[in-house]
């Protein structure tokens, strides 16, 4: 049986309450953090059992478009790989065809480094800075877990 993680890291749970911080309107549909059941059968080696995997909605309309951020998250340090349209990125790999059965139409997949799991440091600096009524009202909501999309 695979371990899961009771609790996503810090730096995953911080891309999605940025996120929604700079976005209050952003959809949130595909949003997730720990996997389902569902998510575990299907993907027992997914780095969000371990809680450093992060899928954040693709919602271009109210400012959350992945493939800008897809591609700006290339940059990141934190990064360990991304998916999204049926591409996979890593930094020791490049881009490649991603061959998994959920090909991220609806949402860009981050995986996040072992050794940056407490890194909440901004991940959409180029968006600009949130309000601080946004941050509270983004750090207050309940967080999602995994669906199996």
């Amino acid at each position: 049986m695979t371990t899961v993680a009771k609790k996503a890291t810090p730096a995953a749970i911080a891309v999605l309450r940025q996120a929604t911080a700079l976005r209050p309107k952003r959809k949130k549909a595909s949003d997730g953090l720990l996997p389902s059941a569902a998510h575990l059968s299907q993907s027992p080696n997914s780095d969000h059992n371990t809680g450093y995997a992060v899928d954040l909605t693709h919602d271009p309309v109210n400012g959350i478009d992945c493939f800008d951020i897809y591609e700006r998250l290339k940059a990141d340090k934190r990064v360990k790989y991304l998916i999204f349209t049926g591409k996979i990125w890593s930094i020791n790999n490049g881009e490649k065809k991603y061959t998994g059965s959920n090909k991220h139409i609806k949402h860009l997949h981050i995986s996040i480094k072992d050794n940056c799991g407490n890194d909440t440091s901004p991940w959409f600096a180029w968006m600009g800075k949130a309000t601080t009524l946004n941050k509270v009202a983004a750090s207050t909501k309940r967080l999602p877990k995994k669906e199996n999309q």
